[in-house]
């Protein structure tokens, strides 16, 4: 196939506030303080298979600025890829409509968590949409750009005339490895940063799947319950690229559960180490599955910091959600990771159906105990395709007021006891309580290294004055 020749394929996050639209999470940026915004690397995924299998490819990033209407005529792409979140998702589904108006020919491909639910009735309703990947997608877009007939691909939904027709569930890819490296040279990379020192923040994904299927979570229905881990070896190879091809030093290691196992994580840390590549990492933890250890090799691959679902200081509530750890259990990890100089970065979760503003205030305590580095409480947010959402709706929480528009800063639904109304001012209560005590203050202001981390720390204090 000559250049000229060439099918060209467009992948994007469409014009919407910031999100990062990792399925699982699908979090807004700007209101939740300390969350950057993560490069796009599932478009990033797509567009290195789309280029094995011959196309050229275009990642955009419309959240981050540009001009859709213009690149679509511009470009003019064969196929458009969209990423679909639950808190954008009417926008985004008006993005099939402006390319089919601009490229009448174009194949409209949607994927996203947003689907898990309601694919049959949008593909009823949105017309300009004609493929939705349901599942992992590398394989998948590889087959349909391979122009394998629909009725043979997995893990699809498409029009067969008027009539919606779904293939059935694409097993999950069990060897990462087989998967190309994220196409990092249709990106601009500068632009993902770490929020706090301003350094360009790199993802690498490094496994897929959870076995615990917590209550509010999609992790486990997006990726299985089986976790599927990259070896080190290829995970590495990953890294010296982005450090060597691209500059970048400082990395998220995502995954749906990172230490699960020990001798894997050993290995990785060890290679790093050996590779002498010289990085700064963060990943998340259970709250039950470090040692000093596996914590003190973490540190010496360069981990600074770790996240940790935590989700509530009520037992009752944890026991609740399925989340089988202990407060001690939480108690014990922190201590460990902070023995070795790693950062905290901790998740809480306010506003589950059976929340109180005794249980509220509990996880308030709870957090100040810990004295993390940093903390997201998240208001709960039924997004589809969690037990959460199946329980929402089985009891009547979700109702015709229900918005996922600011999913995890304004309430989604009520508890059982509180109001949406309550759930949120009992979660501002919380974010002013921790972040607003003078300890906390000073003790970050102790680590501050340089102007940029202040300037940074400072516009985020701001951020948190101003919602007061």
């Amino acid at each position: 196939m000559t250049e000229t020749q060439k099918k060209k394929i467009m992948l994007i996050y469409p014009p919407s506030p910031v999100l990062n639209r990792e399925d699982r999470c699908q979090q807004p940026t700007k209101e939740l303080i300390v969350i950057p915004p993560l490069p796009p690397s599932d478009l990033m995924y797509l567009a290195a298979v789309a280029e094995k299998a011959g196309l050229e490819a275009k990642i955009a990033d419309y959240s981050q600025g540009g001009d859709f209407e213009a690149d679509l005529r511009d470009f003019k792409p064969d196929y458009l890829v969209v990423n679909v979140a639950t808190p954008t998702f009417k926008n985004d589904i008006n993005a099939f409509t402006i390319a089919k108006e601009i490229c009448p020919n174009i194949v409209t491909i949607g994927k996203g968590a947003a689907f898990f639910t309601v694919a049959f009735e949008v593909m009823y309703f949105a017309k300009d949409l004609d493929v939705i990947i349901y599942g992992e997608a590398e394989e998948t877009l590889r087959e349909i750009l391979e122009g394998k007939p629909y009725s043979n691909i997995l893990g699809i939904y498409y029009r067969d005339d008027l009539r919606v027709k779904f293939t059935g569930a694409r097993p999950f890819i069990e060897d990462l490895d087989s998967l190309p490296f994220p196409a990092r040279h249709l990106v601009d990379n500068s632009i993902y940063r770490r929020p706090d020192t301003g350094e360009v923040q790199g993802v690498i994904k490094v496994s897929r799947g959870c076995p615990f299927h917590c209550f509010f979570c999609l992790a486990t229905p997006v990726s299985g319950a089986k976790v599927r881990k990259r070896s080190p070896q290829n995970i590495v190879d990953e890294i010296r690229e982005c450090v060597e091809k691209y500059g970048i030093r400082n990395f998220v290691f995502w995954s749906d559960i990172f230490n699960i196992d020990k001798a894997w994580v050993m290995e990785l840390c060890q290679l790093i180490i050996d590779s002498g590549l010289d990085i700064v990492w963060s990943a998340n933890t259970r709250a039950d599955t470090a040692d000093e250890e596996m914590a003190e090799m973490m540190y010496k691959s360069g981990c600074r910091l770790v996240s940790i679902g935590v989700e509530s200081g009520s037992q009752e509530m944890l026991d609740h959600i399925g989340k089988k750890i202990t407060l001690d259990d939480v108690r014990l990890t922190v201590r460990i990771f902070k023995k070795f100089g790693i950062k905290i970065y901790n998740y809480f979760v306010i506003g589950l159906p059976w929340e109180t503003e005794e249980t509220v205030e509990d996880t308030i305590d709870f957090a100040i105990e810990l004295d993390s580095d940093f903390i997201s409480f998240y208001t709960a947010t039924p997004l589809p395709g969690t037990k959460f959402y199946d329980y929402a709706k089985e009891h009547n929480l979700i109702d015709s007021e229900t918005s996922f528009r600011s999913a995890y800063f304004y309430p989604s639904v009520n508890a059982h006891s509180l109001t949406k109304n309550q759930i949120f001012k009992l979660h501002k209560r919380a974010v002013r309580k921790f972040y607003l005590r003078p300890a906390y203050i000073l003790k970050m202001l102790m680590k501050i290294k340089s102007f940029t981390e202040f300037k940074n720390y400072f516009a985020a204090g701001m951020n948190l004055l101003l919602r007061r």
